[in-house]
């Protein structure tokens, strides 16, 4: 059985303006190269089941599919080592 993983990371930006939506990109210049002062911290660290990443990936707008798995959660590619031998 495949194993999948999630990391969760939190940005902390202090800054003299209000910060409005901001890309991942654009938080990135922003305490790298612009104005602001910045601090990523690791929240958490997952392992995840079938079941579970496709739930997520669900969660974030994209599709069980990405790593081939059905919306269940059942490994899509299972087998294909078989075949190739």
């Amino acid at each position: 059985m495949r194993k999948f993983y999630k990391a969760v990371f939190s940005i902390e930006i202090l800054s003299e303006e209000p910060i409005d939506d901001l890309s991942l990109d654009e938080m990135v210049y922003a305490v790298t190269e612009g104005g602001c002062s910045g601090m990523v911290t690791r929240a958490s660290d997952d392992v995840l089941a079938g079941p579970e990443m496709a739930k997520a990936l669900l969660a974030q707008g994209s599709d069980a599919e990405f790593f081939q798995l059905d919306s269940d959660g059942t490994d899509l590619s299972e087998g294909d080592d078989d075949e190739n031998q």
